[in-house]
Formats: C-alpha cells, structure tokens, sequence
C-alpha cells in the first residue's frame, strides 16, 4: 500500500490519500490524473490496465486502487 499512496502523492501531491475516498466524485482525481496514475501504475507494477478497468470504483481510494492491482496481477 506504502507505494501505491507514494505513486499517488507524486501524481497529484497535496492529499491525504490514505484517508480520502471518493477521490473520483470529489474530483480529486480527474480523467488526465486517473491516466497518469494508469501509467505508473502500469510500469510500477507491469500490468495492464484496459479501457474496461477505467470505471470509478476502481479508483475511488488508494483501497480500490490496491485491490485492482492486486487483481490484475493475479
């Protein structure tokens, strides 16, 4: 989790990622970061994350962002 709140605090620095939700409704995260945050997380972590995985759940919090790394990495 420890990475994927520093990968977040480099994209978009400022927030309290570890306790904020509804990053994507409060627009914390809009679509320019959320593709940012797309590619790092793909290079960090070497997966793929497809037009299908870009919803707003998956994105929520650092919590959502975690489980769908966890999942495409299975």
């Amino acid at each position: 989790m420890e990475e994927i709140l520093e990968i977040l605090g480099e994209v978009k620095p400022g927030v309290d990622f570890e306790n904020a939700t509804d990053l994507v409704g409060s627009g914390v995260l809009d679509s320019m970061t959320i593709i940012q945050l797309v590619a790092r997380l793909s290079d960090e972590y070497d997966i793929e994350i497809t037009p299908l995985d870009l919803v707003p759940e998956n994105f929520e919090s650092a919590a959502a962002i975690k489980a769908l790394v966890e999942r495409l990495e299975d």
